[in-house]
């Protein structure tokens, strides 16, 4: 469905955005500093939009402890290990590894909800991965010095956190999608998900002590920072992705959905005043006829 598709690549859209406003905010208030408060910000955000044009009335009782469970897995782990592996590796390194969520996805939903992907779709997201990949790999130039490309502590950790993030992510949509399609309003199934995610994220940090505590002292621009990236990257974004996911094959959803790297890129290109290298471009150009194709088939 066009709509659907257009949605899931709305999202990939917004979690560009949002991840490049997070990377100084994260780094300023660790990792799970950072993810406590843009979640809290995030869930009263969509818990008062959903309250106010009766997206509650949308979920059934039994349905929130599946929602509650795709919530602790895809927002709660897998934020959390996304916003760690970015602090790490930068937006680079970092999206490529998330990005594995597509293919995990797609045989994930293949073995537990029979979606099988037809010829030119199958194509249209080969050509988006490969696309994605390669506007990674080679999305930075030897000459580029930029601090978003420095490695902070053990590479090996970041990589690991990082396809932890887009496992995480794959696994949630997964649990989530059978209550969707029943109806559920998208807006609050992601209040359901990220609040739960948050409270998952504040009980452990009441365990945890000061190890998880935000490194810094918040200030109003820094909260700023914090809640734009939520409101962008998760409240807008993650209803998109849900949208979608209602309405379209997983598999084709986060293809589209992970396309945030090669979107990244023009908006890297004018915030660092750096070109991207040749093979990146050329790897945006597949990811742009891949999504074509799947929006043709």
């Amino acid at each position: 469905m066009l709509i659907a598709d257009i949605a899931a690549f709305g999202a990939a859209l917004t979690w560009s955005i949002g991840t490049l406003i997070s990377v100084s905010p994260a780094r300023q208030l660790g990792a799970f500093a950072f993810t406590r408060i843009r979640m809290t910000i995030v869930f009263f955000i969509l818990a008062l939009v959903s309250a106010i044009y009766g997206g509650w009335e949308t979920i059934r009782a039994e349905e929130i402890w599946i929602l509650a469970l795709s919530g602790f897995v895809g927002i709660s782990l897998g934020d959390i290990a996304l916003f760690s592996g970015l602090s790490r590796l930068g937006p680079r390194r970092n999206s490529i590894l998330f990005a594995t969520n597509a293919p995990i996805s797609a045989v994930l939903a293949y073995f537990f909800l029979d979606e099988i992907l037809n010829l030119g779709t199958l194509v249209g997201c080969s050509l988006v991965l490969v696309g994605v990949i390669l506007s990674i790999i080679f999305g930075k130039r030897r000459d580029q010095v930029h601090q978003w490309e420095e490695v902070h502590g053990s590479l090996v950790v970041g990589v690991c956190l990082g396809l932890m993030a887009g496992l995480c992510q794959a696994v949630g949509a997964i649990i989530a999608k059978p209550t969707l399609e029943a109806g559920a309003d998208p807006i609050t199934v992601s209040a359901i998900r990220v609040g739960v995610g948050a409270l998952c994220v504040i009980l452990a940090t009441l365990a945890t002590g000061d190890r998880m505590k935000a490194k810094v002292k918040m200030n109003p621009v820094l909260f700023g920072r914090v809640a734009l990236s939520g409101f962008v990257g998760m409240g807008i974004g993650m209803s998109l992705l849900l949208f979608a996911l209602a309405r379209e094959d997983t598999g084709v959803v986060m293809t589209l959905s992970s396309m945030t790297p090669v979107l990244v890129l023009p908006i890297l290109w004018y915030m660092t005043r750096e070109r991207p290298a040749f093979a990146a471009a050329i790897g945006a150009i597949l990811s742009i006829v891949g999504t074509s194709l799947i929006f043709m088939t």
